[in-house]
């Protein structure tokens, strides 16, 4: 590989591990950590989650997420939600205290995101997440083709 296209992977690289990591930054200030905002996160967008979805979503091990399900289940915060299960797969819900707790910190969170978005504008962040879906189609094909 040539030396403009390792510069462009370590910029890219360095980017999305910078991106992630002032989300955790953001939990670790609320006393949550990554993965409980990930969980809060994707009930908020989906209404309820899976370990599976939220596993194969952000590529995290099953057993991290398993704890962290566990551990918010024994708070009070999650509960099982028999109407969003499927076959094996349990799906949870926030509780009542659950989403009492998680409401201000997604509420920060969304007006934090939304100066970002202003700042950068609509249209580029738009155009970024597209960019960064087409790479990702273009490396898993020649992933696949790599077999």
């Amino acid at each position: 590989m040539d030396a403009a296209s390792l510069k462009l992977l370590a910029e890219l690289n360095c980017a999305v591990i910078q991106f992630r990591g002032l989300y955790a930054a953001w939990a670790k200030r609320h006393d949550i950590s990554y993965n409980e905002m990930l969980v809060y996160y994707t009930i908020r967008d989906q209404g309820y989650c899976t370990q599976k979805q939220l596993c194969d979503s952000y590529l995290l091990p099953r057993q991290t997420i398993n704890h962290v399900m566990l551990d918010l289940r024994a708070r009070g915060l999650l509960a099982l939600s028999p109407d969003h299960c499927t076959g094996r797969e349990k799906a949870f819900v926030l509780t009542p205290r659950g989403r009492e707790y998680a409401a201000p910190l997604l509420a920060s969170l969304d007006k934090i995101e939304e100066q970002a978005i202003r700042r950068f504008g609509g249209q580029r962040m738009h155009e970024m997440a597209q960019t960064l879906l087409d790479y990702d189609s273009a490396l898993q094909s020649a992933m696949e083709q790599d077999q």
